[in-house]
């Protein structure tokens, strides 16, 4: 890898105030990269040496204002939503994703963006046992992702597009398995599985409500790991359109999560399984061997030590 490959470089993070965001601008900006943040958050949540724009990128003349005179765009702008909000608001949902994910890569088509990453999401998939890369055409997103899926799927299919039709080269694109970490969305209303669960954990909520019957099954990737990957396939970027899996590789049920974050938090509470509340009763466990062939790109953080990591960050930023 080029140690100086982004220096002075002008990069593009959109959601660059967000999960995955933080952390990749602070990567950027510690390889001398110059970096533009397009965000709808408010500056204080954006890093200091980086600049600032807020933005909402369903406008296409925002993406266009977005991706003005830079090199590289990492498009990680998203809504990131529970079962529950999928399932009651798709449209809240399924609208903006396929706007902004349409405008922002046009705008950076028309303005010369050498390149560009994709953030896809593993509900593009159909249930199976493993998510192998080249398989998702020939079925279908399930139902309960499938408002999230086939939004993802129209960027992907963007992507190719371009890549066909005018040889816009240097496109990744990465299917994230279930990322979670710092600066995550904590609300158990619409947050995510791990930070839904810390939440209960540290608020000493007894009985420790968990939605679904447990035995739901996650491929679950802490935060910094998918940073290093999205950092390296824009790096190393070598075919005009590549695509990956990115994750742990192995699932995790939520019953044996549960037990890892009451332990970690110090609750003594009873589990109460919650059928009746909305989930998506899959297992979802990604095929990560091309992302290691190709990139040489290997996960660190294991999940207890992830989870140890994001609770003693909630710890310490709990108001």
């Amino acid at each position: 890898m080029q140690n100086n490959f982004y220096k002075n470089k002008k990069v593009l993070v959109t959601g660059g105030t967000g999960l995955i965001g933080k952390p990749l601008v602070e990567m950027l900006i510690n390889k001398g990269a110059k970096v533009r943040i397009a965000s709808l958050d408010d500056v204080s949540r954006a890093h200091p040496k980086a600049e600032f724009k807020r933005l909402d990128l369903t406008k296409y003349d925002n993406c266009l204002e977005a991706c003005k005179d830079n090199d590289y765009v990492f498009h990680l702008a998203g809504i990131k939503g529970s079962p529950k909000m999928t399932q009651e608001k798709p449209a809240s949902f399924f609208v903006p994703t396929i706007l902004f994910n349409t405008n922002m890569m046009e705008a950076a088509s028309q303005t010369g963006i050498k390149r560009y990453l994709f953030t896809s999401t593993v509900g593009v998939y159909s249930p199976t046992e493993i998510f192998h890369e080249d398989d998702v055409w020939k079925t279908f997103p399930s139902e309960n992702d499938k408002f999230a899926g086939w939004a993802k799927r129209m960027g992907e299919l963007q992507a190719q597009a371009y890549n066909i039709e005018d040889g816009w080269d240097k496109i990744a694109i990465v299917r994230p398995a279930n990322v979670y970490g710092p600066y995550d969305n904590f609300d158990p209303e619409n947050a995510m599985v791990i930070p839904s669960l810390i939440k209960r954990g540290l608020d000493g909520e007894n009985p420790f409500s968990v939605w679904g019957d447990g035995s739901e099954e996650r491929d679950l990737l802490y935060v910094d790991d998918l940073v290093n990957f999205i950092e390296l396939a824009i790096n190393k970027q070598e075919k005009s359109y590549e695509l990956y899996n990115v994750g742990l590789g192995k699932a995790t049920s939520v019953s044996s999560l549960v037990k890892k974050i009451k332990e970690e938090a110090g609750s003594n509470a009873k589990i109460k399984y919650d059928i009746t509340k909305p989930t998506i009763k899959t297992t979802l466990c990604l095929d990560t061997e091309k992302a290691k062939r190709k990139l040489e790109w290997e996960p660190k953080i294991s999940l207890d030590e992830g989870i140890k990591k994001t609770i003693d960050w909630y710890k310490e930023n709990i108001d």
